[in-house]
Protein backbone atom coordinates (compact mmCIF):
# COMPACT_ATOMS: atom_id res chain seq x y z
CA UNK A 1 0.00 0.00 0.00
CA UNK A 2 1.36 3.37 -1.02
CA UNK A 3 -0.63 6.13 0.71
CA UNK A 4 0.31 9.79 0.97
CA UNK A 5 -1.52 13.00 1.84
CA UNK A 6 -0.15 16.09 0.10
CA UNK A 7 -0.42 19.71 1.19
CA UNK A 8 0.94 21.07 -2.10
CA UNK A 9 -0.35 20.68 -5.66
CA UNK A 10 0.80 17.52 -7.43
CA UNK A 11 0.82 16.02 -10.90
CA UNK A 12 -1.25 12.81 -10.78
CA UNK A 13 0.32 11.41 -13.95
CA UNK A 14 3.78 11.96 -12.54
CA UNK A 15 2.68 10.16 -9.35
CA UNK A 16 1.41 7.23 -11.42
CA UNK A 17 4.61 7.06 -13.46
CA UNK A 18 6.79 7.03 -10.33
CA UNK A 19 4.59 4.37 -8.69
CA UNK A 20 4.71 2.15 -11.80
CA UNK A 21 8.50 2.49 -11.99
CA UNK A 22 8.90 1.55 -8.32
CA UNK A 23 6.67 -1.49 -8.81
CA UNK A 24 8.76 -2.70 -11.76
CA UNK A 25 11.93 -2.45 -9.66
CA UNK A 26 10.49 -4.14 -6.56
CA UNK A 27 8.25 -6.72 -8.26
CA UNK A 28 8.84 -6.99 -12.03
CA UNK A 29 5.82 -9.26 -12.72
CA UNK A 30 3.33 -7.62 -10.38
CA UNK A 31 0.20 -7.52 -12.51
CA UNK A 32 -1.28 -7.48 -15.97
CA UNK A 33 -3.98 -4.86 -15.39
CA UNK A 34 -4.18 -1.44 -13.79
CA UNK A 35 -7.16 0.75 -12.93
CA UNK A 36 -6.66 4.49 -12.32
CA UNK A 37 -8.84 7.36 -11.20
CA UNK A 38 -7.99 11.06 -11.01
CA UNK A 39 -10.41 13.37 -9.19
CA UNK A 40 -10.35 17.15 -9.63
CA UNK A 41 -12.05 20.08 -7.89
CA UNK A 42 -15.34 20.97 -9.56
CA UNK A 43 -15.73 24.59 -10.75
CA UNK A 44 -19.06 25.04 -8.94
CA UNK A 45 -20.21 24.68 -5.35
CA UNK A 46 -23.03 22.39 -4.26
CA UNK A 47 -25.51 25.24 -4.78
CA UNK A 48 -24.27 25.88 -8.34
CA UNK A 49 -22.35 29.09 -7.53
CA UNK A 50 -18.86 29.54 -9.00
CA UNK A 51 -16.36 27.97 -6.59
CA UNK A 52 -13.31 29.98 -5.50
CA UNK A 53 -11.67 27.15 -3.59
CA UNK A 54 -12.25 23.85 -1.82
CA UNK A 55 -10.60 23.44 1.55
CA UNK A 56 -9.93 19.90 2.77
CA UNK A 57 -9.07 19.31 6.41
CA UNK A 58 -8.04 16.01 7.92
CA UNK A 59 -6.97 14.39 11.16
CA UNK A 60 -3.17 13.95 10.69
CA UNK A 61 -1.95 10.43 11.31
CA UNK A 62 -5.44 9.01 11.72
CA UNK A 63 -6.41 9.80 8.12
CA UNK A 64 -3.35 8.07 6.66
CA UNK A 65 -3.88 5.01 8.89
CA UNK A 66 -7.56 4.81 7.92
CA UNK A 67 -6.78 5.04 4.19
CA UNK A 68 -4.03 2.41 4.53
CA UNK A 69 -6.39 0.09 6.43
CA UNK A 70 -9.13 0.50 3.81
CA UNK A 71 -6.61 -0.11 1.01
CA UNK A 72 -5.18 -3.19 2.72
CA UNK A 73 -8.61 -4.71 3.36
CA UNK A 74 -9.77 -4.14 -0.22
CA UNK A 75 -6.49 -5.46 -1.64
CA UNK A 76 -7.09 -8.70 0.27
CA UNK A 77 -10.79 -8.85 -0.69
CA UNK A 78 -10.10 -8.39 -4.40
CA UNK A 79 -6.73 -10.13 -4.54
CA UNK A 80 -4.93 -7.13 -6.03
CA UNK A 81 -1.16 -6.77 -5.97
CA UNK A 82 -0.65 -3.07 -5.21
CA UNK A 83 -2.57 0.11 -4.39
CA UNK A 84 -1.61 3.78 -4.72
CA UNK A 85 -3.48 6.67 -3.07
CA UNK A 86 -2.38 10.29 -3.26
CA UNK A 87 -4.85 12.75 -1.72
CA UNK A 88 -4.62 16.52 -1.32
CA UNK A 89 -5.35 18.43 1.84
CA UNK A 90 -5.47 22.19 2.32
CA UNK A 91 -6.90 24.80 -0.01
CA UNK A 92 -7.43 23.77 -3.65
CA UNK A 93 -8.60 25.74 -6.66
CA UNK A 94 -11.07 24.52 -9.28
CA UNK A 95 -9.62 21.91 -11.65
CA UNK A 96 -6.72 21.05 -9.31
CA UNK A 97 -6.26 17.32 -8.70
CA UNK A 98 -7.63 16.13 -5.36
CA UNK A 99 -6.92 12.42 -5.57
CA UNK A 100 -5.29 9.77 -7.66
CA UNK A 101 -6.02 6.11 -6.98
CA UNK A 102 -4.37 3.25 -8.82
CA UNK A 103 -4.72 -0.49 -8.42
CA UNK A 104 -2.79 -3.27 -10.12
CA UNK A 105 -3.95 -6.86 -10.35
CA UNK A 106 -3.60 -9.93 -12.53
CA UNK A 107 -6.96 -9.20 -14.23
CA UNK A 108 -8.93 -6.06 -15.08
CA UNK A 109 -12.06 -7.05 -13.11
CA UNK A 110 -10.43 -7.08 -9.68
CA UNK A 111 -8.43 -3.93 -10.51
CA UNK A 112 -11.50 -1.98 -11.67
CA UNK A 113 -13.80 -3.14 -8.86
CA UNK A 114 -11.19 -2.52 -6.16
CA UNK A 115 -10.46 0.96 -7.53
CA UNK A 116 -14.14 1.90 -7.56
CA UNK A 117 -14.84 0.58 -4.06
CA UNK A 118 -11.70 2.24 -2.70
CA UNK A 119 -12.86 5.61 -4.04
CA UNK A 120 -16.29 5.24 -2.47
CA UNK A 121 -14.83 4.20 0.87
CA UNK A 122 -12.40 7.13 0.80
CA UNK A 123 -15.32 9.51 0.30
CA UNK A 124 -17.40 8.03 3.10
CA UNK A 125 -14.95 6.60 5.65
CA UNK A 126 -11.72 8.60 5.58
CA UNK A 127 -11.69 11.46 8.11
CA UNK A 128 -11.75 14.44 5.73
CA UNK A 129 -13.81 17.61 6.12
CA UNK A 130 -14.53 19.87 3.14
CA UNK A 131 -15.36 23.55 3.02
CA UNK A 132 -16.47 25.31 -0.16
CA UNK A 133 -15.44 28.94 -0.63
CA UNK A 134 -17.80 31.19 -2.60
CA UNK A 135 -17.61 35.01 -2.58
CA UNK A 136 -15.13 34.93 0.29
CA UNK A 137 -17.41 32.84 2.53
CA UNK A 138 -16.66 29.26 3.53
CA UNK A 139 -19.44 26.70 3.99
CA UNK A 140 -18.81 23.22 5.31
CA UNK A 141 -19.99 20.44 3.00
CA UNK A 142 -22.62 18.40 4.83
CA UNK A 143 -22.37 15.20 2.77
CA UNK A 144 -20.52 13.57 -0.07
CA UNK A 145 -21.60 13.53 -3.68
CA UNK A 146 -23.24 10.34 -4.90
CA UNK A 147 -21.52 7.89 -7.21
Amino acid sequence: MDVELLAAPFDPLQSLTAWQASLRVRRPCIGAAEAHFIGRVRPVAADGAPLEALEIEHYPGMTERQIAAISQALALDYGVAAVLVRHRVGRLKPDEPIVVVAVTADRRGPALHCCQELLERLKHEAPFWKREWVNGCGNWVAGNTPL
